[in-house]
């Protein structure tokens, strides 16, 4: 091997050729172009406060830059410069020694860059005479091997090892980012230590790419990857925007988010370094925290909960990867008893660890990850475990851990607090009982009886299928006689709540196809795809609802009520709908089901114009006379009452009976009070009402009713009527004239329809209609009244008619 040497020196105060310094010996094959990269690397600039003539002892105090550099044609060199005694006016010099590493030749006994630099090879002085150095066919390293002492000076570091081991792992990538990384020391030996540690951390690939010098005043303006800096320059140092540690400063707060370098940190402190070459030889990405994570763990390093779940996961991907020792050791670690800090995530990566090792090992090997996970799932509430099979927990070890967590889980199951008590939760008391073997036969019943109203609450919380779904599924496929009695449980509850126990379907498939009858989960279970099926024919969805069932209304009234429920959940059903709903099942049904009420909603809910209101209102206050009660009732008998007033013979006193029961009813649907309003007015208004009525109508002076007579009377129908029918124009002269002493409503309505409705159809009439309406007025009423007609159809002014009218009436 033929290693060119090459010497440099600083110029003395005077030199003309060069400001900086000189090459002073070179070896065969560095060119002139490589010798003008090498002079930057080589220079040296002395601290702040040295002595223009220091002592001796002064001179070797002073800091040596020991540098690794790669040139741009893929040759490398390795160099020592430091400060040399001179002569005359330069009584301080700095001496460069560097050996020139072609490209793709390793150092001499294939040893790293960092071993060379206390090497005995190195020397201040150029060779006698300038003459030319002989090429090195060796580079000895120095005097003691680079790992001595390296577990001191880690340990000493401790607060730093991380983050500094962090920014040394992206330093050595193929294309690192930013500047250099600078590690501020007060001692540049210290430098090449952390070199040092860098060289047995890192794979040698890695180390390879280092490049670094031990000792810089200019760290921002070097092309080197690693630079040592003394601790007045590392202000400058950030203010280039690099990544600095202060080392002879305050130990840092923040730690790294490195996970790979937590853990080679740890290994350090722990002294054993060994571990690392142990760890490169697992597979995997050398940088990933598993592989020396688990190493360290095998060899009793403690470590955090992140880096247990690193390892855990690693070995739960990778079990053919360790040997059986390892294994054990690794389980033993993980399941220490002495950890107190460990995390959802740990526990997460524990549980696929168990279930890889599972089926590969001995049940002795995996029972502590089997005992730690169930404990876990007890004690810490983590619903989210990878529970064990149940064949982990046979034999002694299974008793062991039954006999502690038993009692605790019977406890929990007991209380009454499940209601508040999350979902998940209880699904993995529940697994863990029977993992165990523990008996709770009997808190059975009760515990379904909280669990399944928990289920439709927590699954409406959010979208989507909840997270409990899965756990939950497993345990019903687990255990049987759960399976049964939550069913059975959601099956009593779906009458009260068919809509949130469909919704709850849609998003958990729940098992119900055995031999359970079951017939409002069925329903609940048929309606979304008899919606999107049928559509809008809600009869239709309803009858194929109610046939999922199995059962007969008759039979099982509730059915009538999770059909009526899932169908009309949101609203009320049409008038047509309600009708079908009371000719479908008895009376009974309706009443044992409570859907009655449902019917009550649609018929007080009906539309003004709704034709089949009456008739519904009719119907059911003869269903359920008992059932219907207080205001409901009496709307009900208003819109019973608008019937008769259409259609038939309404008793005595019907005009009272409208406000009564309006009054009765508040707050009355407005709906309701349209039509009840409309037919008793247009009852007031047809040519056969019954004075009596009308004199009771005008005397209540009821602003509401005399508005909507007012609004009936001004109609077309009622137009039309007064222009076509003498008599009925008669009527209604008498009438709106006849209670000059009524309340103010009726008074100042009447005389508006005198005025704006009666007077123009008159004047539409011929002579003969109009005479016709003066006798029938006078035959009717009197001579004086038919003397009040025939001023009020030839005047002009209301004001004047009405004290003619008076006056007239006063004579009569």
């Amino acid at each position: 091997m033929s290693l060119a040497q090459v010497h440099y020196i600083s110029a003395a105060p005077g030199d003309a050729e060069k400001t900086a310094g000189r090459f002073t010996a070179v070896g065969p094959g560095v060119s002139q172009a490589l010798l003008a990269e090498i002079e930057p690397l080589v220079g040296y600039a002395l601290p702040d406060g040295a002595s223009d003539r220091p002592a001796d002892a002064e001179l070797r105090s002073l800091p040596q830059a020991f540098t690794y550099a790669a040139l741009s044609d893929g040759s490398r060199l390795v160099g020592r410069t430091a400060p040399a005694r001179g002569e005359g006016p330069a009584p301080v010099r700095f001496h460069a020694h560097a050996v020139h590493i072609p490209s793709g030749v390793p150092l001499p006994g294939d040893r790293l860059p960092v071993e060379a630099w206390r090497s005995p090879h190195w020397v201040s002085v150029t060779p006698v005479g300038g003459a030319l150095p002989d090429p090195l066919g060796a580079l000895p390293p120095g005097p003691a091997p680079v790992r001595e002492g390296l577990d001191d000076f880690a340990v000493s570091r401790g607060p730093w090892l991380a983050a500094v081991l962090a920014d040394l792992r992206r330093a050595s990538e193929e294309a690192p980012a930013g500047g250099p990384v600078v590690l501020v020391e007060r001692q540049n030996a210290d430098v090449a230590r952390w070199l040092g540690l860098a060289a047995v951390t890192l794979p040698r690939d890695s180390v390879e790419r280092l490049t670094f010098t031990t000792y810089t005043r200019r760290p921002g303006s070097s092309a080197l990857r690693v630079v040592g800096a003394l601790p007045e320059d590392a202000a400058a140092a950030r203010e280039a925007g690099l990544r600095v540690h202060v080392c002879a400063d305050r130990p840092p707060v923040d730690g790294t988010p490195d996970m790979w370098a937590r853990t080679a940190a740890r290994v350090w402190r722990s002294r054993a370094p060994e571990l690392f070459q142990a760890a490169r030889e697992l597979p995997g990405d050398p940088f990933a925290a598993g592989p020396l994570a688990v190493i360290a763990l095998c060899n009793g390093v403690a470590l955090g909960p992140e880096e247990r779940a690193a390892a855990a996961g690693w070995a739960a991907e990778r079990p053919y990867a360790l040997d059986a020792e390892r294994i054990g050791r690794l389980v033993e670690a993980l399941a220490s008893p002495g950890i107190d800090d460990r995390t959802g995530s740990e526990f997460d990566a524990v549980g696929r660890l168990f279930g890889a090792l599972d089926g590969r090992c001995p049940a002795s090997v995996t029972a502590p990850l089997a005992a730690m996970l169930v404990t876990e799932a007890v004690r810490g509430g983590n619903g989210s475990l990878e529970l064990p099979r149940r064949d982990a927990f046979a034999g002694p070890d299974g008793e062991a851990i039954a006999g502690v967590l038993g009692p605790e889980i019977l406890t929990e199951l007991e209380s009454g607090a499940g209601g508040a008590r999350p979902v998940a939760r209880t699904v993995q008391l529940l697994r863990v009982a029977r993992l165990l073997g523990v008996n709770g036969t009997e808190l059975l019943p009760g515990v379904v009886d909280r669990l399944a109203p928990a289920l439709l609450a927590e699954a409406s919380e959010e979208p989507g299928p909840p997270a409990f779904a899965p756990a939950l599924l497993e345990l019903l496929d687990e255990q049987f006689d759960v399976r049964t009695a939550l069913l059975g449980a959601l099956d009593r509850i779906a009458p009260a709540a068919p809509g949130a126990v469909a919704r709850f379907l849609e998003r958990v498939a729940l098992p119900f196809t055995g031999t359970q009858a079951l017939p409002h989960l069925r329903m609940c279970a048929e309606v979304p795809g008899a919606m999107t099926t049928l559509g809008r024919d809600r009869t239709a969805v309803w009858h194929r609802v109610l046939r999922a069932a199995g059962l007969s209304p008759f039979a099982e009234p509730l059915v009538l009520r999770t059909a009526v429920g899932l169908v009309w959940e949101d609203r009320a059903p049409t008038v047509e709908e309600a009708r079908m709903l009371l000719e479908a099942a008895t009376s009974d049904a309706h009443r044992a089901a409570g859907t009655w009420a449902r019917l009550v909603d649609a018929a007080l809910g009906a539309p003004a114009d709704t034709e089949d209101a009456t008739a519904l209102a009719h119907d059911l206050l003869r269903a359920f006379p008992q059932e219907i009660g207080g205001r409901e009732r009496a709307a009900l008998q208003l819109l019973d009452l608008c019937r008769d007033l259409r259609t038939g013979a309404p008793e005595p006193g019907w005009a009272a009976q409208v406000r009564t029961l309006r009054d009765r009813a508040e707050p009355l649907e407005p709906a309701v009070q349209e039509r009840a309003f409309t037919a008793l007015v247009e009852r007031l208004l047809a040519p056969d009402r019954p004075g009596a009525e009308l004199y009771d109508f005008v005397r209540s002076d009821d602003a509401e009713l005399i508005a909507a007579y007012d609004r009936a009377a001004r109609a077309e129908p009622t137009r039309t009527r007064l222009r076509t029918h003498p008599a009925y124009a008669a009527d209604c002269f008498t009438h709106w004239t006849a209670h000059p002493h009524a309340g103010p409503a009726w008074t100042t309505t009447a005389a508006a329809l005198l005025d704006e409705v009666l007077r123009p159809a008159v004047r539409a009439m011929t002579a003969e209609a109009v005479a016709e309406v003066e006798e029938t007025v006078g035959r009717t009423g009197s001579s004086g009244r038919a003397n009040a007609f025939r001023d009020w159809n030839r005047s002009r002014a209301l004001g004047r008619l009405g004290r003619r009218i008076a006056g007239r009436v006063r004579r009569g």
